[in-house]
């Protein structure tokens, strides 16, 4: 493995490593405000009539936790995308070669890290979320050609392709909900 595979794949283990230690911390953080005696953390109050206006003044169905069904798809698709360009970056080191370039490599860690960023706007409904999904449609296309253009006949490869693609069209249209 190359001094640059080396650093690429430890960096990526620090980013995994600092997300997973953000979330753990979060969590604990909200046990303790539970435990410290300041009483319940309260949950997200339901519209009345189980639907929001978007900015747009379109109606979004909601389910039980306010949150609109094509949100929660897209949400997962950026989780999906994440897990799967995590993998492909192990996958690629291994198969080396023009799989393990520099360049390619980056583009997956931009992926999965702007994948799971975008996930985290969305699953606090962050009033951003559009934003984030905007760029996340932006490198999910770039991905997408990226292992087009590196994959040959690696069915992984074109995997990975065709779960940017879908994520990058979810989240160009949760973009544009927002934009409207």
């Amino acid at each position: 493995m190359s001094d640059i595979s080396r650093r690429t794949f430890v960096t990526t283990g620090a980013s995994i490593l600092a997300t997973g230690v953000s979330l753990v911390m979060s969590r604990e953080v909200d046990a303790a405000t539970h435990d410290a005696g300041h009483g319940p953390m309260r949950e997200p109050q339901e519209p009345p009539d189980s639907s929001f206006r978007h900015m747009s003044g379109e109606a979004t169905v909601m389910d039980g936790h306010g949150m609109s069904e094509e949100m929660r798809r897209c949400l997962q698709l950026c989780q999906d995308c994440h897990a799967t360009c995590i993998k492909m970056i192990g996958h690629c080191l291994k198969l080396g070669s023009r799989h393990a370039a520099a360049d390619y490599i980056r583009v997956l860690m931009d992926c999965a890290q702007l994948c799971a960023t975008t996930a985290d706007y969305m699953a606090r409904e962050s009033l951003l979320h559009d934003r984030m999904c905007g760029l996340c449609s932006e490198i999910c296309r770039l991905c997408a050609e990226s292992c087009e253009q590196i994959g040959g006949d690696d069915q992984m490869v074109r995997q990975c392709a065709e779960l940017c693609r879908r994520c990058a069209g979810s989240c160009e249209h949760m973009a544009s909900k927002g934009a409207a």
